[in-house]
């Protein structure tokens, strides 16, 4: 089989498409033919370390965390998924040399695939994974607020999420909507406007415009109750201006600095809870429940991707993968794609 795989850290050049022979699942285990693989921040991230040639846990490893596919085997002690059953895949590569989804076969634990409803495409199933389930994490840990997504859990509820236009963001708009929130987002611009209100955002600001504090406490006199927040140490004077008492802000990115200042005396006035999100140590109960919030969200056509629903997508062939790096790590807007194999 084909596959994409770095021997050290560094830029997009690390990656190369061997050869490679596809392995029989184990215990516990399934293989995947993949057909689309996506490409998120954390795997660029991941391949570059903390700086280039910096050796690996493994002598090489195939990158990737999402995609969606047709299982292919099915290993012992598998019960809940079968041969042909079409599915998406969540940590596809963490932890693991030959998990990744820049390839045409993958051998997963079980616990990391979920069956695609019938009404998605292999690149909708592709699209979840990191941004869906992190959105979903972000928007379930407040003080006051559910443990899981349906429709009429965030009735009456505000939520402000930064960066509307990331696919991240743009996930958190569609499940707080789907749950009856009332959508802001903030955006830099008119273009990443027209997607985020593709999205379904009901209220969006241009922070560049106009005093985001000043439009955001028009639409929620009394405050906002959670914050999608992907630039703490830039919003945290604007988050601290709109949070309402007893508030959360769950931070799942570092965007624009890894350190952030607090005053202490105002948050503690007002209860607001920070919460960080970190989709690889969050555990897997709280990946089960997102993941099958999500499958219901996707049966309630609540989740779509391209361009007329706010997400445009960038597709490219499985010997580009350094392209498609290149490409997310430049900050383009939209979801980036790799076609694997046909579907």
């Amino acid at each position: 089989m084909k596959a994409i795989v770095y021997r050290a850290t560094g830029d997009p050049s690390v990656l190369e498409l061997v050869d490679r022979e596809s392995r029989d699942p184990g215990r516990g285990e399934v293989r995947i033919r993949i057909i689309v693989s996506a490409v998120n921040p954390t795997d660029w991230k991941s391949r570059r370390g903390a700086k280039p040639g910096e050796p690996l846990p493994f002598a090489e490893v195939v990158p990737n965390q999402d995609g969606a596919g047709v299982v292919d085997a099915v290993g012992p002690g598998v019960e809940h998924l079968h041969v042909g059953d079409r599915v998406w895949l969540a940590l596809a590569a963490y932890q693991r040399a030959d998990g990744g989804t820049a390839q045409e076969f993958a051998v997963l634990p079980a616990e990391r695939v979920f069956p695609l409803p019938d009404n998605a495409g292999f690149d909708l199933g592709a699209s979840l994974g990191v941004p869906a389930i992190t959105a979903h994490r972000a928007l379930t840990i407040a003080e006051d607020g559910p443990r899981r997504l349906h429709p009429g859990t965030l009735d009456g509820k505000v939520v402000l999420v930064a960066g509307g236009a990331g696919a991240v963001g743009h996930a958190a708009i569609q499940l707080a909507k789907w749950a009856g929130a009332v959508v802001i987002t903030t955006v830099s611009g008119q273009a990443k406007a027209a997607l985020v209100t593709a999205a379904g955002a009901d209220h969006v600001i241009n922070y560049r415009e106009t005093d985001a504090a000043t439009e955001i406490r028009r639409i929620a006199p009394n405050g906002v109750d959670q914050i999608v927040e992907v630039a703490p140490a830039q919003n945290a004077e604007l988050d601290l201006a709109v949070i309402r008492n007893r508030g959360s802000i769950a931070v799942y990115a570092n965007n624009g600095g890894d350190q952030m200042s607090l005053d202490v005396r105002k948050h503690f006035s007002l209860n607001v809870r920070y919460q960080f999100v970190l989709l690889y140590t969050v555990g897997m109960a709280a990946v089960h429940a997102a993941a099958e919030d999500i499958n219901a969200a996707i049966v309630d056509g609540a989740l779509p991707v391209g361009e007329t629903a706010g997400l445009p997508l960038h597709r490219f062939d499985l010997a580009d993968t350094a392209a498609a790096h290149a490409a997310v790590e430049e900050s383009i807007v939209g979801k980036v794609l790799i076609d694997v194999s046909s579907g």
